[in-house]
């Protein structure tokens, strides 16, 4: 800062600025709070149908958030405008004040330009007859004193308005469209946010074998403690070049640098996710830095860094493993994707694996490291798509989507193609320790695909679904029909076999949507399907048909763990059907009859699918299909834990691997009596002492396992009439128990011999 612009600075118009922006921040608190609680609040309380209720709600929703974002970037900005104006007129006080204080006052300073001064001592009136012959006013000691004073008020001035104008800048410059959630309450706030970036980025500057176990933790609580902070991440990664940031996490992560010291891993191990979920945060920044940066990192990708570390990997390698966490861009994940499995489909192949074999060392993850080392950029980047939903259903999305259910492989999104048909992947498990045979990249690509199709993370607990509520659209269906087409093919049985990691994630997203499967069991081929009983819960219902949805079902089956998720799914959603049509009117028992019915057939094919498919497994080994099919019996107990949300439910899913839950639609705003059946352990009474022996927790042959799956209707059945005289008699005079057994069981117990998929 020029002296002069301080010591005569004129703060009115600045001061006119903080006026103004106070104002504005009470005129949009005033229309936060009325998005708050009138546009968002009745939108969501609102029994919205069709487009509305997903479409119009999640267009009102982000207007709400905008408001608030407004008003949250209107806070700052005024406050450090504010703080920023009360710091530079106290500077020039102090400026003024200095130079008129005795022997400062009888001096000369002038303002020589960019910042620079000169200061000379005036002359004495009498030095004419001042027997020592002085002729200045004040010493040189004086002169040097001022000099130094001065320079530091402007100094301090100079960071006053440097900073604030920095962080403006990059407060403003973080959404080109809309507005940014950075909160700050003072300048010195925001400043010594950026100043800590830069102190951080300092640290990935060095040779990362010179960073000691003190800076790494340093590194690690700072880049915690700014975790939700934009401006923080976006100059720290801007000050890091990201080839550095790769080199600079490579060295560090090389387990073979060194004696091992297990402080050193520990803290390497959280450096992985801080580091990750700092580049995350900056990717969201809409400025031309970090378009920039994301630009330069992709070019990175398939270009060793040229380092001794890690076995001098690609750029794909070490960023997937960065990018495991936080929440990032969707435009950069998706051209970052794109990239890499267009480099990967030229190094993947049936001989020496490019990223997985004896001369690839670069062991780049810490987290889960015995079954995934980290050294196939794919699993991380699949990962990253498991925790951002939305990037996720644009990766998959079905090229040219019509609406209509999939039928024929060029419906099918080539990378979804690649990654489940044609791509060769390789177990990365440590041989010391690690589960052999265990391909973590596909566990990740389930992870991916319950993103892209439920709309949350993969690993989203119960409480953020639950205030979450519906997530799904017309694209995550879009990506579910694919799914759902590819498994239930004629190769879906040896897909599902070959690739048993994706079993539960496969129960998982057949659970999410078993209100359409039921909607498409429904009609009678692929006609007069019961829109009533099975209304859309958003906008572009996934479109399987009737013999698409049971082919799918008689694949999932064939597996203990996607038939349990998808099974729990299907039984509460029927329970929560009971709540929604109470026997009040003829149309809701109607409506109660086909839910009993539709949710019947989905369970037999479900079972019957189970057991063939344990018969097959074990052949003779009566035993060992008894316990298979004793194991699938106990889906039941999944009811332990599971919440209800306004129009969705969390099943606890236990022994994933992921702490995660089961996302269920359910057709009734509040669990009900039926749903408390299932919530609060009274469920199948009938084999409630059977239960208790340890044998038969063991084992279950195929007539109990039925038997078992038949007494579970029955109830749902029971729970529905037994209170009301009218559903009662119309259960009766249209012989509902023989219509819930014939759904359930087929005509006969094998129907299904001919309907769906062999078993594998």
């Amino acid at each position: 800062m020029d002296l002069d612009a301080l010591r005569h600075g004129n703060f009115s118009q600045l001061g006119e600025a903080v006026t103004d922006w106070e104002q504005m921040t009470k005129k949009l608190a005033a229309l936060e709070k009325d998005a708050r609680n009138n546009l968002k609040a009745k939108a969501d309380k609102a029994h919205w149908a069709g487009v509305n209720a997903q479409a119009s709600r999640e267009f009102i929703d982000k207007t709400a958030q905008e408001f608030a974002d407004a008003h949250t970037q209107a806070v700052s900005i005024m406050k450090i405008l504010k703080d920023t104006r009360g710091e530079l007129i106290d500077y020039r006080t102090q400026l003024n004040e200095t130079l008129e204080r005795g022997p400062y006052k009888y001096c000369t300073v002038i303002d020589t330009g960019h910042g620079t001064f000169t200061v000379t001592g005036n002359p004495r009136p009498d030095w004419g007859s001042e027997p020592s012959g002085t002729t200045s006013a004040v010493s040189q000691k004086d002169v040097e004193d001022l000099r130094n004073e001065v320079q530091r008020i402007l100094n301090k001035a100079t960071e006053s308005d440097t900073t604030a104008a920095k962080a403006l800048t990059l407060l403003v410059d973080q959404a080109k469209y809309g507005f940014s959630g950075a909160h700050y309450e003072n300048r010195d706030e925001a400043a010594k946010a950026i100043a800590d970036a830069d102190r951080m980025a300092k640290i990935l500057a060095k040779n990362p074998h010179d960073v000691t176990n003190t800076e790494l933790a340093s590194l690690n609580s700072t880049l915690a403690k700014y975790k939700n902070d934009p401006l923080f991440a976006e100059e720290f990664a801007t000050q890091v070049a990201p080839k550095k940031t790769l080199a600079f996490w490579a060295g560090i992560a090389d387990p073979y640098q060194g004696t091992y010291d297990p402080d050193r891993a520990k803290q390497a191990k959280q450096l992985q996710k801080n580091l990750g979920t700092t580049i995350g945060l900056a990717t969201l920044s809409d400025s031309d830095k970090m378009q920039s940066w994301e630009e330069r990192m992709i070019r990175l990708g398939p270009d060793q860094l040229g380092i001794d570390d890690a076995s001098n990997p690609t750029g794909f390698a070490v960023m997937s493993n960065l990018m495991r966490f936080g929440d990032y861009d969707d435009q950069f994940l998706n051209d970052y994707g794109d990239k890499l499995l267009a480099y990967d489909k030229k190094m993947n192949g049936q001989g020496i694996n490019a990223w997985v074999n004896n001369f690839n060392e670069g062991d780049l993850n810490y987290w889960g490291y015995k079954n995934d080392r980290g050294r196939d950029p794919v699993t991380g980047f699949l990962e990253a798509l498991g925790h951002n939903p939305d990037a996720s259903t644009q990766f998959f999305a079905q090229p040219d989507g019509t609406g209509d259910a999939v039928n024929k492989n060029s419906e099918v999104n080539d990378h979804l193609k690649y990654l489940t048909k044609e791509r060769v992947w390789v177990s990365d498990a440590s041989t010391l320790g690690g589960k052999h045979g265990y391909v973590a990249g596909r566990d990740s690509l389930g992870h991916a695909l319950e993103a892209a199709t439920t709309g949350y993370a993969y690993d989203a607990t119960a409480d953020q679904v639950k205030a979450g509520g519906e997530h799904r659209t017309s694209a995550t269906a879009a990506v579910m029909e694919q799914v759902a087409y590819l498994y239930g093919s004629q190769d879906g049985p040896n897909m599902l076999h070959d690739q048993p990691e994706l079993a539960d994630s496969l129960g998982k997203m057949a659970g999410a949507y078993i209100d359409d499967i039921d909607y498409n069991l429904s009609g009678v081929g692929e006609y007069e399907m019961d829109s009533g009983a099975f209304p859309a819960k958003y906008a572009g219902r996934a479109s399987f048909t009737q013999e698409g949805a049971i082919n799918f079902l008689s694949v999932l089956g064939q597996d203990e763990n996607s038939h349990r998720a998808v099974t729990a799914a299907q039984h509460l959603y029927t329970l929560s059907a009971l709540d929604a049509y109470p026997p009040t009117s003829d149309t809701n028992i109607e409506h109660a009859h086909d839910a009993l019915t539709a949710g019947a057939q989905a369970r037999g094919i479900l079972d019957n699918s189970r057991v063939q498919q344990a018969e097959a497994t074990y052949k003779e080994n009566a035993d060992e299909a008894n316990k298979s099919l004793g194991r699938s019996a106990d889906w039941i107990k999944l009811g332990v834990g599971t919440t209800v949300g306004i129009g969705i439910g969390s099943i606890p899913l236990p022994g994933s691997t992921a702490a995660a839950v089961v996302i269920a639609p359910i057709a009734a705003d509040t669990a009900g009596e039926a749903l408390k059946t299932f919530i609060g352990h009274e469920i199948d009474k009938g084999v409630d002492d059977k239960e208790a022996d340890p044998a038969e927790e063991s084992q279950l042959t195929s007539s109990q396992f039925y038997k078992k799956g038949e007494n579970q209707l029955g109830l749902a059945y029971h729970t529905y009439v037994k209170d009301n005289p009218r559903a009662a008699q119309v259960g009766n005079d249209q012989n509902w128990a023989d219509a819930i057994k014939a759904a359930y069981l087929g005509i006969g117990s094998h129907e299904n011999d001919y309907r769906g998929r062999t078993p594998h």
